[in-house]
């Protein structure tokens, strides 16, 4: 039975430890987190939220598992331009839905409704505009004139697809078109086209804040971003007339003090509109201290090394270059969102990848892992030494694959 189940589980075994005790921390943490909403939204039901997240958990790995056991490596290959169409299809069907129907709501501004389903297409954007990229990327590393084209390509899709994510969330936007850019300088794009790249993002976020006033508010989330820039310099208006969401996040890390209150009792909690989202860790830390915290972003602290392990192992640039964005953006979402508790940057609404409650949003994250886990499979079955390093030197597509 052991030895059936090594088999099922392959790939990075250290991955999978981590993954388990990051499925742990937000069964337990979501549970404690999201009493308030249970008795508004679920009859006070507290246990309904813990079972939402525990079939989740639970569909993930189903997902993952099947990454792993029954999908080659070159199929991302071949897919991923197929998937950048979906993805801008996808992000243009939900803005005109969104349009149509004339709902308020910011959640429902980032859906796509479908009828039996419904998924944030920026979630499906994080995953295809990596493999798009990582494939120019792989096909272009002979001469420098190749990786001047593919970095033409990938910034002039990236624009479009972050645009269109911008309409509805400046900071998924943001996060990705940057996990591209380094992605881009890992693998060899000339230094002056990436800080040329990052001068246009400085002006271009420099023009959203000083114009923000003279668009309508139907314009994206200029406004958004241009009021979360305020209240994190000039602090936020609306503690006039109480205290925020941020407040409590920093109240609660407060409270939490060394070895935090302990499990179940955070008070703060109670208050907050997205403790169990958004500000998770500082709820997190309000009970298992800051300890607890520590060890919760030494877990993606670990994730971030074996991404760098596996990545050596790979000896084809393609899966080296995947794993590489996917273990960036990730990781980048993991500790924007624990800066934003602290009140270390401006609030993003960030969840916490693989913790925070979500439905979608945590089965595309474990698509992500999937592809890491079978890329880590892949270097196991060709028996690739750890010592190795990434070949940049690609003469042809198949040695890319």
């Amino acid at each position: 039975m052991a030895a059936k189940l090594a088999n099922l589980f392959k790939g990075d075994r250290t991955l999978w430890v981590v993954l388990i005790f990051l499925s742990l921390i937000s069964l337990v943490i979501v549970y404690s987190a999201t009493g308030k909403l249970a008795y508004r939204e679920a009859n006070g039901n507290t246990v309904y939220y813990l079972i939402r997240q525990i079939v989740f958990i639970l569909g993930g790995f189903g997902i993952m598992l099947f990454l792993v056991n029954f999908l080659p490596v070159v199929v991302y290959f071949k897919v991923s331009p197929l998937l950048i169409v979906l993805t801008v299809v996808a992000l243009l069907l939900a803005i005109i839905q969104y349009k149509l129907t004339g709902n308020a709501d910011k959640e429902t501004s980032r859906s796509l409704n479908l009828a039996f389903f419904s998924f944030q297409p920026a979630e499906l954007a994080k995953i295809s505009l990596v493999m798009y990229a990582s494939r120019l990327l792989s096909k272009a590393q002979r001469t420098e004139d190749e990786l001047k084209l593919a970095f033409y390509w990938i910034t002039g899709v990236s624009a479009i697809v972050c645009f269109l994510i911008f309409m509805s969330n400046f900071s998924t936007a943001a996060l990705l078109f940057f996990t591209i850019m380094v992605l881009m300088l890992i693998a060899r794009v000339s230094y002056k086209y990436i800080l040329a790249l990052v001068g246009a993002g400085i002006v271009a976020v420099a023009l959203i804040y000083f114009t923000a006033d003279f668009f309508p508010d139907s314009v994206g989330r200029v406004h958004t971003v241009k009021a979360r820039i305020d209240d994190f310099i000039y602090g936020d208006n609306n503690a006039v007339n109480g205290t925020t969401q941020a407040d409590y996040a920093r109240l609660a890390i407060f409270e939490g003090g060394v070895l935090g209150k302990g499990p179940g009792n955070s008070e703060v909690s109670n208050y907050m509109e997205a403790g169990y989202n958004d500000f998770i860790y500082a709820i997190f830390i309000e009970e298992y201290g800051f300890i607890g915290g520590a060890f919760l972003a030494m877990l993606y602290l670990i994730l971030l090394f074996r991404g760098v392990i596996i990545v050596r192992r790979c000896d084809r640039t393609f899966p080296a270059f995947m794993v590489t964005g996917l273990i960036l953006l990730m990781t980048f979402q993991a500790f924007i969102n624990m800066a934003v508790s602290v009140g270390a940057v401006p609030v993003t609404g960030q969840p916490l990848p693989w913790v925070s409650m979500g439905g979608s949003s945590m089965l595309f994250t474990a698509a992500s892992f999937g592809i890491i886990l079978a890329v880590s499979a892949n270097n196991q079955k060709n028996k690739a030494p750890a010592e190795q390093l990434v070949q940049v030197d690609t003469p042809n597509e198949d040695q890319a694959l």
